[in-house]
């Protein structure tokens, strides 16, 4: 149990200073955990998920972790992010309780529970710290192994700084690679897919990643047994193990209570890792839970009374105490004496916490009671009712900011005094702005470098034009241009490599810029995506490709859960400026043709949502997102590629400018709307209509997030009188957001003479062939005779009915 540290560059003196050092701060860390349950259970926090049981496994790993590595971790490394001095008790409690400001809760001000972590990469204007010296957490998210996709590519990014020449932007991002990815994961959690994609992909690329999984042999109250293959992860993990002749992990096992052989194991973890760039599985075992999985439950219920005991017997702090005892750090006395100075320390730092968060709204409770007391003495007929319900908010203690606006907006429904209405309505609109902002800012880029920053610049032309290029080539073209542009730019996906994608539209760029910028992958999309989300943490400008749109199903839960929310759960203080790229709409068959753009847009917002309808505005959104910092997906047309289009002089420089509609045929008769493939379809058939005389006016949305924010549609709707949306999603998929945009933002119902429709594809998915295409999709006849019938019921004899 006891085992002696070599250490020739310390005197025992420093080395007892640096072991009590630890002591403390595991010690703090416990009695946070004690003392938030308790907060928790008297309500004034909501709810509580603790590290209370990690805490000496995650002192060594702290010890190992250098400035420029990056953590990639769960809910439970609150002892982890004290240790490196990014996580004090006071800032713990704010967090507990929800403080909106990021002074007090740095982590996420109030818009994450506790136990949720991050450092801040970014200065107040948005611009990168230099985060070579500072030690980096990503933004810690709740989705049990939701953490596992980014880890990759922050390891990645050490390879691509250490391999690939002429990244000028280096310099804040690392330091020739040497920078360690660190994981994190309950042993539960490691049953999840995205723990062993990840997993896989890690050793496939021989990237610097320190995996722990912190083994307490449960997952809430399910135990190992029903978790995972001879209930031992590192067990069933021994095929990854490297070896004289295959790369593959380096695999170390540790016990959780035992402090000097965790340091000395994470030490050899980090080195490496660090030197190798070899990734390590570090399975911590015999790790306990003092307090249960959460505040929602008591682990008494489903741990058995033996259990119990060895936990408390090998609770990792008290194993601790007992070897400092044994070899002389301290005396038991001594240590009595400063675990009560410590736990005093944590009482007064959850008052501080408490006060900071609770006064000032207490304050404005004082104003409003003032207010309201004013407003009760002018009252004519309600004076008794407003009085009650002062009487109620006035016996709120503790109050909320939202009990202030119940009863104020309660009190606001009774006044009949005008100046009375007017001094109260405005106390309530300046409250509900000053605070609807503390919980809605950030959801996207707020810097100079957001996406309404880029100017649009337009294709150039020769006056002789050049011959007309398949559309793969226009893509293939200016990616060249964007690579040799910007050296920190990469793209990765399957086929993406050697084949130049499946449909050639990076043909020859991998030879051209090596195999880390133009890189074939694995069936993977999940950890496609979260590698694109780490590199691009890191500085980088990432391009993920998943093949089609259809396959995007399967990396939506990390777009959505992590990449879009980044901005807003960090306020600001953290972004990953990904591009994901893909390609959807009209093919042939269920699994190739899907459009399901509905699920797409409500999932990722956060996420800009680009449609192309060609291989021109496509390159144009990739060279105005490469001067960005705001992640986007770019889905272009999959039977676009083989289509001519006229070449561009300015590869790399245009710019299709991101929410901004275009209108491609004016018309006096209807307002048409629709993006992507479709809208070739809709040209058809609009042409088809001229000739019996109905002019259509056709609007290509270019961009589903951000929409239309100059609202131009209105302006065609306000002409027309008339409007049809075309889409192929399911019925209400995207139509339905596409119209709520439209008559509630653009109010565009005040200029409409006919009853707005839509026209989408069938709602089951799309048939195999051509015949199978066009009895699912809107065909050109589809759109044809809708529109017809439209105007057959504005001028039945104009237009006579068709069937």
């Amino acid at each position: 149990m006891i085992k002696e540290i070599n250490n020739t560059t310390l005197t025992f003196e420093d080395f007892k200073t640096e072991v009590l050092n630890d002591y403390r701060t595991a010690v703090i860390s416990r009695e946070c955990s004690l003392l938030g349950r308790k907060e928790v259970l008297t309500g004034k926090a909501k709810f509580g998920i603790f590290g209370d049981g990690k805490e000496v496994p995650q002192l060594a790993m702290a010890k190992a972790f250098k400035n420029g590595d990056f953590r990639s971790g769960y809910y439970r490394d609150q002892t982890f992010m004290m240790a490196i001095g990014e996580l004090d008790a006071k800032q713990f409690f704010a967090g507990l309780y929800g403080h909106t400001d990021l002074a007090f809760d740095p982590m996420s001000a109030g818009r994450q529970m506790g136990g949720h972590f991050v450092t801040h990469s970014l200065n107040e204007d948005g611009s990168w710290k230099d985060l070579t010296k500072q030690k980096n957490s990503s933004s810690d998210i709740s989705p049990t192994a939701g953490q596992m996709p980014r880890l990759l590519g922050l390891a990645q990014a050490s390879k691509i700084y250490r391999n690939v020449d002429g990244i000028t932007i280096k310099d804040k991002f690392s330091v020739n690679g040497d920078e360690v990815a660190w994981g994190t994961i309950g042993n539960a959690s490691t049953s999840e897919g995205l723990f062993f994609e990840t997993i896989n992909a890690a050793g496939v690329l021989q990237v610097p990643m320190v995996m722990s999984v912190w083994d307490d042999e449960y997952g809430i109250s399910v135990h190992a047994k029903h978790q995972t293959t001879k209930e031992n992860i590192s067990e069933i993990l021994k095929g990854y193990q490297r070896d004289e002749d295959a790369k593959g992990y380096e695999i170390f096992r540790v016990k959780g209570w035992d402090y000097a052989e965790l340091i000395s194991t994470y030490e050899r973890a980090g080195a490496i890792a660090r030197e190798e760039h070899i990734p390590v599985l570090i399975h911590v075992s015999e790790l306990t839970q003092p307090q249960g999985h959460s505040t929602s439950g008591s682990h008494e219920r489903y741990k058995s009374a033996e259990r119990l005991a060895w936990e408390k017997d090998y609770d990792c702090i008290r194993q601790m105490r007992l070897w400092m005892i044994a070899i002389n750090i301290a005396s038991p006395e001594e240590l009595s004496e400063l675990d009560f100075e410590l736990k005093k320390h944590v009482l007064e730092a959850k008052k501080e916490a408490w006060n900071s968060f609770i006064n000032p709204i207490i304050e404005e409770q004082k104003n409003l009671l003032e207010l309201l007391g004013q407003i009760a003495e002018a009252s004519i007929n309600h004076k008794e009712r407003i009085k009650k319900l002062i009487s109620e908010l006035a016996a709120i203690k503790a109050p909320l900011k939202k009990e202030l606006l119940v009863y104020a907006r309660k009190i606001l429904r009774f006044i009949e005094v005008p100046n009375s209405k007017v001094l109260l309505s405005n106390w309530i609109t300046r409250f509900i702005t000053e605070t609807q902002e503390k919980f809605s800012s950030n959801q996207h880029s707020e810097s100079a470098q957001n996406v309404f920053s880029v100017e649009k610049v337009l294709p150039e032309y020769a006056e002789n034009a050049k011959p007309d290029l398949d559309g793969r080539m226009i893509l293939r073209d200016n990616f060249d241009a964007l690579f040799a542009k910007y050296p920190e730019t990469l793209i990765f996906g399957e086929d993406v490599g050697n084949i130049g994608d499946v449909n050639q539209g990076l043909e020859g760029m991998q030879e051209k810029y090596g195999e880390l910028r133009v890189a074939d992958v694995g069936i993977r999309e999940a950890t496609i995506i979260g590698q694109g989300i780490g590199m691009a943490l890191r500085g980088l400008r990432p391009i993920a490709e998943i093949q089609y749109l259809d396959y995007l199903l399967y990396a939506i839960q990390i777009m959505s859960d992590d990449l879009a929310t980044l901005q807003y759960r960090t306020v600001g203080k953290q972004k990953a400026p990904l591009i994901i790229r893909t390609r959807g709409h009209r093919l042939e068959g269920i699994w190739h043709s899907g459009s399901p753009m509905g699920m797409i847009i409500n999932a990722i917002r956060g996420i800009h949502v680009l449609v192309p309808r060609d291989m021109t505005q496509a390159a144009g959104f990739y060279n105005t997102l490469l001067e960005c910092d705001e992640p986007a997906l770019v889905i272009e047309c999959l039977n676009g590629y083989r289509l001519k289009e006229k070449t561009p002089l300015n590869f790399g420089e245009f710019k299709t400018p991101i929410g901004v509609v275009e209108t491609l045929k004016e018309g006096a008769d209807i307002t048409l709307v629709s993006y992507g493939s479709t809208l070739r379809l809709v040209q058809q058939a609009a042409n088809e209509l001229l000739e019996l005389g109905i002019d259509c006016e056709i609007i290509d949305i270019q961009s589903l997030l951000p929409f239309d924010i100059n609202k131009d549609i209105v302006k065609s709707i306000a002409k027309t009188n008339r409007l049809l949306v075309i889409d192929e999603d399911v019925p209400g998929g995207a139509s339905a957001f596409i119209l709520q945009q439209i008559l509630e933002e653009q109010d565009a119902y005040k200029y409409l003479d006919s009853k707005p429709q839509t026209l989408a594809a069938k709602a089951h998915r799309p048939a195999y062939g051509t015949d199978g295409d066009y009895f699912s999709k809107p065909s050109a006849e589809d759109i044809f005779e809708k529109i017809y019938g439209m105007m057959h019921e504005v001028n039945p004899s104009k237009f006579p009915s068709l069937y």
